[in-house]
């Protein structure tokens, strides 16, 4: 691939270090306060995250109002007054970036890769957690590699991050086949490894189109939300919603191809359906685990998109970034 080339697929087909920390003054529009942040759950309904950790603050004489869980039922004992525990939010919570790099990211046939406008918003919600005094660390993955950062505050966790993000293997042109790896076994990989970096009271992003998740996938998730506010931002094309009418078509994923039929209305039909029952799926699990679901095309205006799906007041209806010519991927 010429240098001229590669200039003119920077954020299409892959991002640099630069375009993601350009997105830094982006991210001041999406801040990351659990008082100003009300995130749809399963396409359903809008719900507060839970927010920081609290920690105990002291205990005091109880007043009219105060809630009677909070009791300090031992101090009361000793001193013959009603005492109540007061508590303080802590002053940081770790931030998790779960980022799917897997080949079928590598693709999109509107405006970008859906790999590459998954690391631009993983580099926004970075850039937001570090303004909010927020620690920042993830899991970036594919076939090939998978990265583990350990969460961290401050600019430096974020340029860490953006870094180890745009020198990831899976920008590689040519992707190697992964030995004795289906891409169930990989996603399976990312979310064992997700729970073992998590601790209680982070607030977790999954970045991914969640393809190949496994019902053993869905357990850990759901285990591990229920400690956690979880995030599932899932990222599409419209290729995968619905089949264009263009007769035969030729798909690869860099290693094998296969060619579809969309002239037949039934195999269109049968496809959209397939893409249904999937979503219906999706939002079914989130709304049962309480995880919020924010949907991302590779169309969409994808910072407009990420404010509207978490709730951010000023945020206006998602739209498409601009008309963009048929890309083949």
């Amino acid at each position: 691939m010429s240098h001229n080339t590669e200039n003119q697929a920077e954020g299409i087909t892959w991002i640099s270090a630069q375009s993601l920390i350009k997105l830094r003054l982006q991210a001041n529009q999406i801040p990351l306060d659990s008082g100003k942040i009300h995130a749809k759950q399963g396409g359903a309904y809008l719900s507060s995250f839970k927010g920081r950790g609290m920690e105990f603050d002291e205990s005091r004489i109880y007043q009219s109002g105060d809630d009677i869980r909070n009791m300090d039922w031992r101090v009361t004992a000793r001193t013959g007054s009603a005492h109540t525990k007061t508590f303080k939010e802590e002053r940081e919570r770790p931030v998790i970036l779960w980022l799917d790099l897997c080949p079928s990211m590598m693709f999109a046939t509107r405006n970008k890769f859906k790999a590459v406008i998954a690391a631009e918003i993983a580099s926004l919600l970075a850039w937001s957690a570090a303004n909010n005094n927020d620690r920042v660390g993830g899991l970036i993955f594919s076939p090939d590699e998978q990265l583990v950062i350990k969460p961290r505050r401050g600019k430096k966790a974020v340029l860490d991050f953006i870094g180890r993000c745009v020198r990831h293997s899976a920008w590689s042109h040519s992707p190697q086949p992964s030995k004795n790896k289906t891409p169930a076994a990989i996603k399976n990989s990312a979310v064992a490894s997700l729970r073992k970096i998590t601790h209680p009271g982070s607030l977790i992003f999954m970045i991914s189109d969640f393809r190949q998740l496994q019902e053993k996938d869905y357990s850990h998730i759901a285990n591990t939300s229920r400690n956690n506010d979880i995030i599932f931002i899932h990222i599409s094309d419209p290729f995968e919603v619905k089949l264009p009418v263009s007769g035969l078509l030729k798909v690869s994923d860099g290693n094998h191809e296969q060619q579809i039929q969309t002239a037949s209305k039934k195999i269109r039909e049968q496809y959209h359906q397939r893409y249904l029952d999937q979503q219906q799926q999706l939002e079914t699990f989130c709304r049962k685990n309480r995880i919020h679901l924010v949907p991302v095309s590779t169309q969409d205006n994808v910072l407009e998109k990420i404010k509207a799906g978490l709730g951010i007041k000023g945020s206006t209806s998602p739209g498409t970034t601009r008309k963009t010519q048929y890309r083949s991927a």
